[in-house]
């Protein structure tokens, strides 16, 4: 089945938001949003299927985001950020056709779908950028469930923040049974007192520290905070598809007074397990899956808090409604996997990769364009910060040389060193890979991920088969950070 830096154009489409889903009971409907609140929870539509292709135009409009002042103007796909939700079914064709109603060229990358190589959306290495008024049609099998998102790899550093970025679901073939299923996209924006968006993208402050982090988080598009209700009935269970598409900020979510259990990490699913230690980090990029069991009485309410900077309630679990079963339900079901080629560590090769730079931080000396430098010159005369393996790469440089070429079929280990002050959220293009150590210890699930964070002067071990055949993007989504030079490719030979 085939499925399908300035002023403003308005384009339609739809909110992203919640989706019913078939109830295990008999009562399960979301419940009216509150009138003070803003519901997060109300069931809105995924972008309409059947129409081949399915169009998305990236365009500049007006939205709230916060709930007091003027609109502030935001680029957006179908003229809401988040762009609409694309909702496909496992085997399903994606065909795409992206607009493109900005002021500079974009592209789209479907964020942890593996698709060819030509489909990837990535500048200068994959495709050449779309033009202002231009077009691309991305078509590709859709193999594997899961929660993705998709976004720009055209000055993503600026693209993202400014509201270019939506989520895309692939349905299991055998659904988890929930009785619903909520959307929840974090994101963040810097905005002035007057609600317009603050122009200081592409600093070298931000590239070589943690990034630009926005004054205003948001989910699913306004302001998050304690009026954000996630509403639920006593005895509900809800699926809750989580993604962080903020370009550097990570939070560190707790869901007080709820045990919520983690049935899959970037779309790929995992023994049902409670979150470590109560409290989720979830960096750029990342996707996680909870199911949540509605352990509240009739008129409790509880803080979904976010503990990084200081602590912030980004939302609020309030309960109402009749129950809807008598007690609460027991460890869900493991979602079933898809499939991955298990990587055999006999006969692996090994490839290191490390880490140095940042705006106080090694290396002395890196290279640029095959050039040596010492890093205030790399600062000074190129605007980047980091190097991977000693190399500083400007973002989609179109000659460069690879981190690494590999053979199809080739068995790989990788270590990453990260000698810098700050933690990187790793992403690899094309491929998921499973994370076997995180700072010299070994992980306790083996966890297939796409992205995957690296503590500040850490390190983390990964495995996986080089499969899929093209030259994949292997960068830190701090996007500031992958601007800045963090940015490199990896080259599947078939």
């Amino acid at each position: 089945m085939r499925l399908a830096r300035r002023e403003f154009l308005q384009s339609a489409g739809a909110a992203l938001g919640a989706l019913a889903l078939p109830s295990v009971s008999s009562d399960t409907g979301p419940l009216a949003p509150s009138p003070a609140g803003g519901s997060i929870c109300t069931a809105l539509p995924a972008l309409p299927a059947g129409a081949s292709p399915i169009e998305l135009i990236a365009g500049v409009c007006r939205q709230r985001i916060r709930a007091t002042g003027p609109e502030t103007p935001v680029w957006a796909f179908n003229g809401t950020a988040p762009g609409p939700t694309l909702r496909f079914r496992q085997g399903d064709t994606a065909d795409i056709l992206v607009r493109n109603a900005l002021p500079q060229a974009t592209t789209v990358h479907w964020h942890g779908l593996r698709v060819p190589n030509a489909m990837d959306g990535v500048p200068h290495v994959t495709q050449p950028p779309i033009a202002p008024g231009g077009t691309f049609g991305y078509r590709f099998r859709v193999e594997d469930a899961g929660t993705y998102w998709y976004h720009p790899h055209q000055s993503s550093f600026e693209q993202v923040p400014r509201g270019l970025f939506g989520m895309l679901v692939v349905e299991e073939r055998k659904p988890l049974p929930v009785d619903r299923e909520v959307l929840w996209v974090l994101a963040d924006c810097k905005l002035a007192d007057d609600n317009r968006p603050v122009e200081d993208f592409g600093r070298i402050l931000d590239f070589g520290t943690e990034g630009r982090h926005g004054n205003v988080i948001t989910l699913n598009g306004t302001a998050a905070g304690p009026h954000r209700r996630l509403e639920l009935r006593p005895g509900e269970r809800v699926r809750l598809r989580l993604l962080n598409a903020a370009s550097a900020r990570a939070f560190l979510v707790e869901f007080t007074g709820h045990a919520p259990w983690i049935v899959s990490y970037d779309g790929q699913p995992v023994r049902p397990h409670p979150v470590p230690d109560g409290r989720l980090l979830l960096g750029a990029g990342q996707r996680t899956d909870l199911v949540i069991d509605g352990t509240g009485a009739a008129g409790r309410s509880f803080a979904v808090r976010d503990h990084r900077r200081g602590g912030f309630d980004i939302a609020t679990i309030a309960y109402g409604g009749k129950p809807v079963r008598p007690k609460v339900l027991s460890r869900p079901a493991a979602i079933a996997p898809n499939r991955h080629t298990e990587p055999d560590l006999g006969r692996a090769t090994d490839h290191y990769l490390v880490f140095e730079g940042g705006v106080k931080g090694a290396p002395a000396i890196g290279k640029v364009d095959g050039k040596a430098l010492d890093v205030g010159e790399i600062m000074a005369r190129h605007g980047l910060a980091w190097t991977m393996n000693y190399t500083a790469q400007h973002e989609h440089a179109m000659m460069h040389e690879p981190l690494f070429r590999m053979r199809k079929g080739e068995h790989v280990t990788m270590k990453m060193i990260n000698n810098t002050d700050f933690e990187h959220p790793m992403h690899l293009h094309g491929h998921f890979f499973r994370v076997l150590a995180l700072n010299d210890v070994a992980t306790r699930l083996r966890e297939w991920r796409d992205t995957v964070m690296i503590d500040p002067r850490g390190s983390c071990d990964i495995a996986f088969v080089a499969e899929n055949v093209g030259e994949w993007m292997f960068h830190c989504h701090i996007l500031d950070h992958a601007a800045g030079g963090m940015m490199g490719t990896v080259v599947v030979e078939g």
